[in-house]
């Protein structure tokens, strides 16, 4: 029984730096794990998305999960949504109304877009209505891109009241720089109001310039929607989903993880483990 104790506890210490040395052997040898594939976001789409936010925006006309709201926040929901779907677009977003401005430049990033624009509010930059800068504001952001899809998305429920350059002069410029343009008129054809002489019937579109929005899309190879609700603005966005399809010919790539670690620990583990063993019971 002595010699069986003692047989095994010269073969224990080879044992053991036997297994240490093949777990850093393989450890040297750098296993890593292919991962699946994932698609790397094209640079072939560039989509500009121009946000009315003038003071008619704040009329309640909308209806959105069975409450009535006013129009942007129904954008909001409803656009945020558009704009998850976009992965492989760049996308930017211009605010506009006495004037228009840049609130985040091209970028594949779209949760700071969504970000930009939940955080945007009625009266930021006026209550006015600047069509026509909001256009060539877009246009002269856009990247010099010979193989670029340059699409404007171009949201209001008014007519051109404010700015320096006017839409006609904003769609000259975007023909020249092959910019199309899709624009949606938001608003509902009736709404009821309430008044001394009781509940009448009234167009809370009335000032929407249709004519204008319909030319600024056709002349430029675009379309222009109507959205009355938010069931009309859903689904305005799924016809921009298959006339301005997402790239399918995007790259891929394989992530690799380094393994290594698991094998050099168990190593360390196992030795420092045996040194803590033989000193602690010697007679093992």
């Amino acid at each position: 029984s002595e010699n069986i104790t003692i047989q095994t506890n010269k073969k224990s210490p080879r044992i053991i730096l036997a297994l240490c040395w093949s777990l850093t052997v393989l450890a040297l040898s750098q296993p890593e794990w292919l991962g699946d594939a994932i698609d790397i976001p094209t640079e072939g789409r560039e989509m500009m998305i121009a946000v009315d936010l003038s003071g008619s925006m704040q009329i309640e006309d909308m209806s959105l999960h069975g409450s009535t709201v006013n129009r942007l926040d129904m954008l909001k929901e409803v656009l945020g949504n558009f704009i998850e779907r976009r992965i492989g677009d760049r996308l930017g977003l211009i605010l506009f109304a006495d004037d228009a401005y840049m609130q985040t430049p091209m970028t594949f990033d779209r949760e700071t877009v969504k970000q930009m624009l939940d955080e945007s509010e009625l009266g930021l930059v006026g209550r006015k209505t600047a069509i026509g800068d909001a256009i060539a504001l877009a246009v002269k952001r856009f990247d010099a891109k010979q193989k670029s899809n340059k699409i404007l998305l171009l949201l209001t429920d008014g007519q051109n009241t404010a700015g320096k350059i006017t839409p006609e002069q904003a769609l000259e410029l975007a023909i020249a720089k092959d910019v199309t343009i899709y624009s949606i008129g938001i608003g509902a054809d009736v709404m009821l109001q309430q008044s001394l002489f009781g509940t009448r019937r009234v167009n809370p579109s009335s000032e929407l310039d249709e004519k204008t929005l319909t030319k600024l899309a056709q002349q430029t190879g675009g379309k222009y929607f109507r959205a009355k609700d938010s069931e009309g603005m859903e689904l305005i966005y799924s016809l921009l989903d298959q006339l301005e399809p997402i790239e399918q010919d995007q790259q891929q790539m394989r992530p690799l993880t380094a393994l290594f670690y698991w094998p050099l620990s168990l190593a360390l583990l196992l030795s420092v483990g045996y040194l803590l063993a033989i000193n602690l019971f010697p007679f093992i």
